[in-house]
């Protein structure tokens, strides 16, 4: 036990219960958030153990990832595991949105969704080849989505984001298992955190709790649970997959 785990954007929702779950099993985390430290402050205060960290930073920067990065390794001790989650999810409908602002959105999407994971992928693998003890056992887990798969129609660039997120995890897993690394995702459907509660709150929030024949949307800590499984029990043969954590509302 008392892995070293780096999970991003987990001041809130899924993130907090991502680093909720893997420090009441023992582990040390250090908790990210990209701007609002006084939240992750808090989670990590929650948190049951001790050694848990707090890192800053935009994560749509290389240069704050490396920083954040550094900070997590230099707090921590080491990182073992690797939690990509931190991601936005904004509304660019094709037919109503501007130029400058379709831009916009699928530049920033793709930079914190896309980007973002794939920097801090690299300088995880570069740490573990580093590291005294070396890579065998590092492990990089992603929270994906469905809409990779079923279409996001008002957030096309979300939808792309996380379809390469999968595909980025997947090829990373081929790569890596020479070394003893092991690489996976979730894809999660609808959530209750903070950032959906406007849907769910709303004039459509019965139809999307209807997208599942349980008739609800997942928890953040059932998601949580099966990141924190993968992040440390997993079996090694699981890697490479991407689990639909999605309550039967899309099945493929």
């Amino acid at each position: 036990m008392n892995t070293c785990i780096l999970v991003t954007g987990a001041g809130r929702g899924i993130g907090a219960a991502v680093a909720r779950a893997l420090a009441a099993d023992g582990h040390r985390v250090a908790v990210h958030a990209g701007r609002d430290a006084a939240s992750a402050s808090r989670v990590m205060a929650d948190l049951p153990g001790e050694g848990h960290a707090v890192v800053i930073g935009d994560l749509s920067s290389p240069e704050t990832c490396e920083r954040v990065f550094a900070e997590a390794v230099s707090t921590l001790g080491d990182v073992d595991v690797l939690v990509n989650n931190a991601g936005v999810f904004e509304a660019h409908p094709v037919d109503s949105t501007t130029y400058a602002g379709w831009q916009h959105a699928w530049r920033h999407t793709l930079d914190v969704n896309l980007l973002g994971p794939a920097n801090l992928s690299w300088l995880m693998v570069d740490h573990l080849m580093h590291r005294v003890r070396g890579p065998a056992g590092g492990r990089l887990v992603s929270v994906g989505s469905r809409g990779a798969y079923r279409g996001e129609p008002t957030t096309p660039a979300y939808g792309a984001s996380k379809a390469a997120l999968h595909a980025m995890t997947q090829s990373l897993a081929v790569a890596l298992a020479p070394s003893g690394i092991f690489a996976a995702t979730v894809a999660p459907g609808f959530v209750d955190t903070e950032m959906g509660r406007t849907v769910l709150d709303g004039p459509g929030g019965d139809a999307v709790r209807a997208q599942s024949p349980f008739g609800r949307v997942a928890e953040p800590a059932e998601v949580a649970a099966t990141v924190a499984w993968l992040a440390t029990t997993a079996p090694e043969w699981v890697s490479g997959t991407v689990i639909d954590v999605n309550g039967a509302s899309y099945l493929r």
